[in-house]
């Protein structure tokens, strides 16, 4: 016999099959010697009353011997004498856009401006102990992208447009543990995906496709409005049957390129501010109604915050429970920070991105003259202010989270996560006025909402701006194809499409379907 069973436990009784196994026999009545399996299907936390409870979806087997569990695997086929496709990026959306052209019979051809994950962990490394940031490898280009050294947050909005559970099978395939294929919140984590990463890699290159490295592409080739290949920066030149352009949301040059060789940008809505971190226990106390914190059964809480300051939204962006902040900038005279957790999220601190919505028309007319790349250069210009008032270099500037609620400068500053260091500087005062008192009333608004959030032991730094790209790259919403270029497929959080490791994944196979409907077509 089998059934489905869901069950809504405390967290102390769903933390083990010996506390849930009487009730599952009750429900299906049999004694508990005849189940012979449980296997968790779906399990999730539900915080929103006071007494927190664990929602699990249970496949129960009883009476009968219980099948093995199965996973799915893949095995991708030989391509090495297919036609050949140029795949521009290798984060999520060009490995997975890769790895679907195999399987439908394409060689995949990646090019990654920045370097393997081992070589690129090095050089993260020296980033954090304040050295110069490498500009072709940092925490955002390299091989996965700028997923790779963060949460690795695998839930998405984006489920309805493309098939979410096989990018988990995906990843699951490759390393990640099984805990994303059941959790309503899957993450990887910063300790494990690199290697996942380089596995898909593996991958690609078994089956007979190419991943090159250090391999940044400065043009397309491009005939009668026709991309036929690319121009790398060394001067080689490679041709291929389409180009999937997966280079994510901070490789401004890329844009540059584009709008110089007059190939159609827009502008689009985007978010600036700052990342802000607590002690992880305040945040567990807040989100589980609990002065004890999150206990002995729960993980480490998250939270999500949303509301409108005058007609803007103001919001939080990428949480990272149990996480750490870290040096995201991808070039000189710019201070980026971004947050990254490990997969046990057991880091003392929580912290996340806060921003605030602009909209192009809210791009100050000194960036006007810059046209579609005015948001691009409204951007720099903050991080530049946000670099100078951090002394300089790789030292964040940063303020009590009170403080900057009330406009006051921070004498001194409680501690944090963030490696390189920190000094007080008035980013009430540093940020322009359309973000920075956005976000003071969204602070108070959210402190109303989780008492305690507003906490002096909590801190704020400068800045939280690469959320997603100000520019979009345009396509036909049937064929993915540029709506002017023929046989260029802009794809992911670059291109304007994604939002995350697990929507830009989806976009990536998308975007590899819509190179197989075009050259079929064409045969």
């Amino acid at each position: 016999m089998k059934k489905d069973i869901a069950l809504r436990l405390t967290p102390k009784e769903a933390s083990s099959e010996v506390y849930y196994r009487d009730l599952v026999a009750k429900k299906i009545k049999v004694h508990p010697s005849k189940i012979t399996k449980i296997h968790i299907r779906k399990r999730s936390i539900d915080a929103r009353q006071r007494q927190v409870m664990v929602q699990l979806h249970l496949e129960v087997y009883a009476n009968v011997a219980a099948p093995e569990t199965e996973f799915v695997t893949f095995e991708y086929q030989n391509v090495v004498n297919k036609p050949e496709v140029i795949v521009v990026g290798a984060g999520p959306g060009g490995l997975f856009a890769a790895l679907r052209l195999v399987e439908l019979g394409f060689k995949p051809i990646v090019l990654e401006r920045g370097k393997n994950v081992n070589d690129r962990k090095k050089d993260i490394a020296l980033l954090n102990r304040n050295n110069p940031v490498n500009p072709e490898s940092n925490y955002a280009f390299g091989e996965g992208g700028a997923g790779t050294f963060s949460d690795g947050k695998l839930y998405t909005r984006s489920t309805k447009r493309g098939d979410f559970k096989k990018v988990l099978n995906v990843l699951h395939f490759h390393g990640a543990q099984d805990d994303i294929l059941v959790d309503s919140h899957p993450h990887i984590g910063t300790d494990r995906l690199p290697q996942v990463i380089k596995k898909m890699r593996e991958s690609i290159i078994n089956a007979g496709g190419e991943v090159l490295f250090n391999s940044a592409v400065t043009e397309l080739i491009i005939d009668e409005q026709e991309v036929k290949g690319v121009v790398l920066k060394d001067g080689t030149k490679l041709k291929g049957e389409a180009v999937v352009l997966a280079t994510g949301h901070s490789a401004r040059d890329v844009y540059s390129m584009l709008h110089h060789n007059q190939i159609e940008l827009e502008a689009k809505t985007w978010a600036m501010g700052v990342r802000v971190e607590h002690p992880q226990e305040i945040i567990d106390q807040i989100q589980y109604h609990s002065p004890e914190g999150r206990g002995e059964y729960l993980p480490a809480a998250s939270y999500n915050f949303s509301c409108q300051v005058r007609d803007r939204g103001v919001y939080s962006f990428c949480m990272c429970p149990g996480g750490f902040i870290v040096p995201a900038m991808t070039g000189e005279n710019e201070m980026v920070v971004n947050g990254m957790s490990p997969s046990k999220r057991n880091s003392p601190y929580a912290n996340s991105g806060m921003v605030v919505e602009i909209k192009p028309e809210d791009i100050p007319d000194e960036f006007k003259s810059h046209g579609v790349l005015a948001g691009l250069e409204y951007q720099r210009e903050v991080e530049r202010l946000c670099y100078i008032n951090g002394g300089n270099n790789l030292v964040a500037p940063a303020q009590r989270l009170t403080d900057f609620v009330e406009s006051r400068l921070s004498f001194d500053l409680p501690p944090t996560s963030y490696v390189p260091g920190t000094i007080a500087s008035p980013l009430h005062f540093v940020l322009p006025d359309q973000i920075g008192s956005r976000l003071q009333d969204g602070f108070k608004q959210f402190g109303k909402w989780a008492k305690g959030f507003l906490s002096p032991e909590a801190i704020v730094l400068g800045t939280e701006s690469r959320t997603s790209s100000p520019v979009r790259i345009p396509r036909d919403p049937y064929t993915l194809q540029h709506i002017q270029i023929k046989g260029l497929f802009p794809c992911g959080e670059g291109a304007g499409y994604a939002g995350g490791i697990a929507s830009s994944a989806i976009d990536g196979e998308k975007c590899a379907d819509a190179v197989a409907q075009m050259l079929s077509d064409l045969n």
